[in-house]
């Protein structure tokens, strides 16, 4: 250990929607240069803890520190200056259809940092090339690729700008197991190439033992298990074991409303 701080260190991260406590609680950290995953089923809570450090939304109560600076309630400036570091893989992949495929790389590039049009765009094409996409794909448009050409473009937009932090939200979701395999270790290739800190969130198994190197659940708001990506079959904790094996029996329960 050099006595550094954490990348993100998280301690008591408290939020509610109404009457619904969602994070109750949270405390976890991120080293330099790690890869966390955070598991956990639908509507655990998973986005709102990203979202929560991303500044979108607003905890009532906790601590966020990104390289030992508290990051909960800075001003506006700060806050723009603190985004500066992050990079975002978003689910959907949350192209802009109306922007070519360069264009959508080099978006943060240009109307973030003012960056001339052509230095970003030859950006953008070294970004493509790092995620296997030709010069050519680049004068597309969005609605003229398949479902994982889309999500690379996207990693190459998250990349652009060579982040600090990387988030990625459900990077796999939509995708075949052969096109789901190419995004995760285009993930882990990009991440480590760059030496950025990753922070995923997924309830594939398969994505979270292949890029993480750490692994959290969040259940009900609360972490109930975390610790290296090894240990997670060997982990003799009831929730982690019902989670990884997909089993309906166990002590997480689905809710089922009744006709």
């Amino acid at each position: 250990m050099n006595g550094a701080p954490p990348k993100i260190a998280v301690r008591g991260l408290e939020k509610s929607f109404g009457p619904k406590r969602v994070l109750d609680g949270i405390d976890i950290d991120c080293a330099a240069g790690e890869s966390l995953v955070i598991i956990g089923g639908s509507g655990t809570g998973k986005s709102v803890f990203v979202k929560c450090i991303l500044g979108i939304l607003h905890p009532e109560a906790g601590s966020i520190r990104i390289d030992g600076d508290e990051t909960v309630g800075i001003p506006r400036a700060e806050r723009n200056a603190l985004m500066l570091k992050f990079g975002m893989l978003f689910q959907g992949a949350a192209l802009f259809d109306s922007l070519r495929v360069w264009e959508n790389v080099a978006f943060g590039l240009v109307q973030g940092r003012g960056m001339e049009r052509a230095k970003a765009r030859q950006i953008a094409l070294d970004k493509l090339a790092a995620v296997g996409l030709g010069a050519d794909v680049g004068e597309l448009r969005p609605a003229e690729l398949s479902g994982g050409m889309q999500k690379r473009v996207a990693l190459a937009r998250a990349i652009a700008a060579e982040p600090e932090i990387i988030f990625f939200d459900e990077p796999t979701t939509g995708l075949d197991p052969i096109m789901a395999d190419v995004i995760n270790d285009l993930i882990v290739k990009c991440t480590r190439d760059l030496g950025a800190t990753a922070v995923s969130i997924t309830h594939d198994m398969v994505s979270a033992r292949k890029i993480a190197d750490r692994i959290a659940m969040l259940h009900r708001g609360k972490i109930v298990w975390q610790g290296p990506a090894a240990e997670i079959e060997r982990s003799d904790n009831e929730f982690v074991d019902q989670f990884v094996n997909g089993r309906a029996e166990g002590p997480i329960r689905m809710e089922v409303r009744a006709l």
